[in-house]
């Protein structure tokens, strides 16, 4: 079984190789990108079965290099979870940008380019997911940066070129601090093997201890886009091509929560910054939903929900009990999949309408009626509406929250209480003005004026082309709004498995089973 473990990042490269020595094929390009992620999704899922009927996880040692030596190839219940889930959504909005692809001679996404950066990045999300040391995650970082720095920019137009830029020199900042973070880890404790990292640890001093654990929350906190460190993603994303956007919201910012579960819960167990955590949660609900409201185009609005909501799983981390990060692990499965649907209807809606501004856009019900289911069932979702997975999520995060029992707690889950209410007014308000808003002449003067107070807003008179939306786009949407249906009918099997998750993280595997887990393997 342990052979499979590999192939999570060789199949994608060999993939992405491929695709770029038939960069003038279209078509084999497509069938070689599906067939990848199918792939993938397949050995995922048998290692997540594997793994969780076992109660053990599997590690392999590249090239038959000794641990801690060697590089370590690591999953367990989160890791394989979180692969089968990100292969998942990676597939449907590939099968989108297919759709958008053939319907507009691939200007926005041109095939040739588009296909090897888009298996790439699938290849670098995947490593940092079952990477067993430092420095390999550092690697994933930066192999789904580079992809991410081609497909950001595709189009090469002024908008993009320019929020590019910003995305890069960002992400570089970020990269700088988490090399340095590893270089004075390795030279204090003389090892970034995660297992070793645990045992070693308490050996420094807390003071020691305290500079490195903020180095590294520094890093992923930039990457996961938690506040204050946001402000680049509701600039940077709705900028790209719908399908790298869907992508990069649904995914990018997750891999840095995951590098912060992984780092909190396994190397930094005795030294506790969990009150920085719990102020940063609220800070990044708080002002991330009220940038929601104030905003009048759905891209910038779904940005700063996906900044807001970062915050719920900031909390769950910071409670730090087997409950709390149960219901994190559950929450960020569902917020994975809700926020990438919703970005794949907003697209949908700019093909449709010609625009993303709820300003301009109007009468959506009546011209295109699925459309409009395709947005409000993840938009309920997201706002955390019963029995949606959302509600499911948040409710297991305030239950965990006020078994702890303290005032912060109840502060925290009052300020969650209202970022899931603005978060429903937010993407509810977005719901009437671009589905039930008739024309103006039909009486909507009253409706004009209350929401007067937007034209400032950044985009609000943003005004594209209207195009036709090929049928696959809205397939693949719609198989989409029905994964976010099946993780509330599916909800209790899922849910005792991040429980199982979240009851395993605080005993993190030590190095001596770690090496006989490889050993096994070999």
């Amino acid at each position: 079984m342990t052979a499979l473990v590999p192939l999570l990042v060789g199949i994608p490269m060999i993939g992405a190789a491929v695709a770029l020595i038939f960069g003038r094929r279209r078509r084999v390009q497509v069938g070689v990108s599906i067939t990848t992620l199918t792939l993938v999704a397949i050995v995922a899922a048998i290692l997540l079965y594997a793994v969780d009927a076992s109660g053990m996880p599997l590690a392999v040692s590249v090239g038959g290099w000794p641990i801690p030596f060697g590089i370590v190839l690591y999953v367990d219940r989160l890791a394989a979870l979180l692969v089968v889930v990100s292969s998942v959504v990676l597939l449907a909005v590939l099968l989108f940008s297919v759709g958008q692809g053939a319907a507009d001679g691939d200007e926005e996404t041109p095939v040739s380019i588009f296909h090897p950066s888009y298996l790439i990045l699938a290849a670098g999300i995947f490593n940092a997911f079952i990477a067993g040391d430092l420095f390999n995650l550092y690697v994933g970082f930066e192999i789904l940066l580079v992809a991410s720095y081609v497909l950001i920019t595709l189009g090469s137009t002024e908008s993009r070129i320019r929020t590019g830029v910003v995305y890069i020199v960002v992400s570089l900042v970020s990269s700088i601090l988490f090399l340095a973070a590893i270089a004075a880890i390795y030279g204090a404790l003389g090892t970034v093997n995660m297992a070793q990292l645990a045992d070693r640890m308490g050996e420094l001093p807390d003071e020691v201890q305290l500079v490195l654990h903020l180095m590294l929350l520094l890093a992923f906190s930039i990457k996961a886009a938690v506040f204050p460190l946001s402000f680049w993603l509701p600039d940077s994303y709705p900028t790209a091509p719908a399908p790298v956007t869907a992508v990069f919201a649904g995914l990018l910012t997750k891999v840095g929560v995951y590098a912060m579960i992984r780092t909190e819960t396994q190397i930094f167990r005795e030294n506790d910054v969990s009150m920085l955590l719990l102020i940063v949660a609220l800070a990044t609900m708080i002002v991330g939903i009220l940038g929601a409201v104030a905003q009048a185009e759905l891209k910038r609005i779904l940005s700063f929900t996906l900044v807001s909501h970062i915050g719920y799983m900031v909390f769950g981390l910071a409670i730090g009990t087997e409950e709390a990060l149960g219901a994190t692990i559950y929450y960020m499965v569902h917020h994975i999949v809700v926020q990438t649907t919703l970005f794949l209807a907003v697209g949908l809606i700019e093909r449709r309408a010609g625009s993303t501004s709820i300003l301009k856009v109007k009468g959506l019900m009546r011209a295109a009626p699925f459309l409009a289911v395709l947005y409000f069932i993840p938009a309920i979702n997201l706002g955390g509406l019963p029995p949606f997975s959302g509600f499911i999520g948040k409710y297991a995060l305030f239950d965990a929250a006020a078994a702890v029992g303290t005032p912060i707690m109840y502060v925290l889950m009052v300020g969650g209480i209202l970022t899931s209410l603005l978060t429903l007014y937010a993407l509810m308000r977005a719901w009437n003005l671009s589905f039930w808003r008739e024309d103006e002449e039909q009486g909507d003067e009253g409706m004009t004026d209350r929401i007067s107070y937007l034209d400032d807003a950044p985009a609000s008179g943003v005004q594209t082309e209207r195009r036709v939306i090929p049928r696959i786009m809205t397939a693949s949407t719609a198989g989409m709004v029905a994964v976010t249906v099946a993780l509330t009918l599916f909800a209790g099997p899922l849910y005792n498995l991040c429980a199982s998750i979240g009851a395993a993280l605080p005993y993190p595997v030590s190095l001596t089973q770690l090496q006989d887990e490889v050993n096994d393997g070999n």
